[in-house]
């Protein structure tokens, strides 16, 4: 049902919210369940990552809090929907909770498009931008990067963001429709905020997978894991991210009454809630770069359901694989040509320690692989 309330020049509409009520509290609370312990999880081997000096551990970390931030906001919004789409809470939770979400969609962004970026520059150019893929240079950009967009999020949110409907409830975060100084802060979402991070993403994508298909040294399983995680910041990225500004987009072209709400209000918040899978998604990026992270999750949620169906067998399983990380080192190899070798440390997980033949010393086996 569709009601419209007239103040003066000030029109309210008041839409059925009964999609909140079942579909968005069900997913708020598989994402709740399933994002803070992969979250922590995540955050763990981002810092194992930091303490090998691997830039990508330090995008990976801010990602992690970015998404436990939001997350922590989510009990918020879980209450607002069992009472009714009724803000109960101080209008300056309501803003924050929506700055949270901002935070969230456009924090994210940034750093899935500084992953890309990084792995763009380890594998077509290795030797030219070393600086910018030092430690120190990612806590730089990662730092502009959180500035950005908490000033554009203080810039936007200083707005009243609690309204009335016409059952007197108080709404937060939703203005239906639009208020006039919603239109330019949409457009900036929607270009410099979506389409811009799109084509970077897009292009370093390309040329990522160009280089490795025509790098004929590297391991074939090296070229699966590089190739994956591209790849999924691309996915995450469409899957997340563009359905929820196409409809930002159309409605802020299109809306105009209440008639037009009432047939893109499902269609807009299924494409908002899209936006929270990502707290989901993102731990599996740690999958394609630490192989500990990897296998630390075989171990944790494959392996046990294996025994299962193995309960009735006997004797002993079969060793586990060392747990590996990989570090990436530029050299000149290939006629001159710059070649990108991944140093894996093996650690041998087995009480018993394997020595070398010229002594007693513990081994660490490395290989060198080709990226």
């Amino acid at each position: 049902s569709v009601f419209m309330m007239s103040a003066g020049d000030v029109t309210n509409c008041t839409i059925s919210h009964e999609i909140h009520q079942y579909l968005f509290s069900c997913v708020y609370i598989l994402v709740l369940l399933i994002g803070v312990p992969s979250n922590l999880y995540s955050l763990y081997h981002a810092v194992l990552q930091l303490k090998q000096n691997n830039e990508l551990g330090v995008y990976l970390i801010n990602l992690t809090v970015s998404d436990l931030l939001y997350l922590a906001s989510l009990p918020l919004w879980l209450q607002y929907i069992f009472q009714d789409d009724d803000w109960r809470h101080r209008e300056w939770l309501c803003q924050l909770c929506g700055f949270l979400l901002y935070e969230n969609i456009y924090v994210s962004i940034g750093f899935l498009c500084c992953i890309s970026l990084d792995r763009y520059l380890a594998v077509v150019h290795p030797l030219r931008f070393t600086s910018l893929r030092s430690m120190s240079s990612a806590w730089l950009i990662s730092s502009i990067i959180w500035l950005k967009e908490i000033v554009v999020g203080v810039i936007f949110f200083h707005h009243k963001e609690l309204s009335h409907n016409r059952k007197n409830q108080s709404v937060c975060f939703e203005h239906y429709p639009m208020k006039p100084w919603e239109y330019p802060i949409n457009y900036y979402r929607f270009t410099v905020g979506f389409m811009f991070p799109l084509a970077i993403l897009l292009i370093s994508y390309l040329c990522v997978l160009r280089a490795v298909g025509r790098s004929a040294g590297t391991q074939p399983d090296q070229k699966v894991r590089i190739r994956h995680l591209v790849s999924s910041t691309i996915v995450i990225f469409l899957v997340c991210f563009s359905p929820y500004h196409i409809f930002l987009l159309i409605r802020t072209l299109l809306e105009r009454d209440c008639s037009f709400i009432a047939g893109i209000f499902n269609y807009y918040h299924l494409s908002l809630l899209l936006t929270s899978l990502n707290c989901v998604a993102d731990p599996a990026l740690y999958c394609f770069v630490s192989e500990s992270a990897r296998r630390g999750l075989n171990r944790a949620i494959f392996l046990p359901v294996v025994r299962i169906f193995r309960c009735c067998r006997h004797g002993n399983t079969a060793p586990s694989n060392p747990a590996t990380d990989s570090h990436e080192v530029a050299t000149e190899e290939n006629n001159g040509h710059p070649t990108v070798m991944l140093l894996t440390s093996t650690t041998l997980l087995s009480p018993a320690t394997s020595t070398n033949s010229s002594g007693g010393t513990p081994r660490r086996s490395q290989a060198s692989r080709e990226m």
